[in-house]
C-alpha cells in the first residue's frame, strides 16, 4: 500500500500569468491565463479576474500538464 503525505495547504491553487488586454464585458484590464478542467476536458483559458468573463478559450493537451513517461522517451 503507498501512503502519500497529507497536504498542508488548504486550498489548491495555479499560477496565473497576467495578459494584456481589455474585458469585453465589464472593460477591467485584469485578465490573466492559466488551464481549467472542466466537463470537455482541459482549457487553456483567459479570464478577466474582475467579472470572471471568458475572454479565450481553447483545447489544451489531453492530459493537462501531465506528459506520459512514454512521450518522453
Amino acid at each position: 500500500m503507498q501512503h502519500f503525505p497529507r497536504p498542508q495547504d488548504r486550498s489548491l491553487a495555479v499560477e496565473r500569468e497576467p495578459i494584456d488586454g481589455t474585458c469585453p464585458e465589464c472593460g477591467g484590464h485584469d485578465l490573466a491565463g492559466y488551464p481549467v478542467l472542466s466537463e470537455g476536458g482541459w482549457w487553456d483559458v483567459v479570464k478577466c479576474q474582475g467579472c470572471l468573463a471568458s475572454v479565450r478559450r481553447n483545447p489544451a493537451p489531453p492530459l493537462g500538464s501531465f506528459t506520459p513517461l512514454s512521450e518522453l522517451v
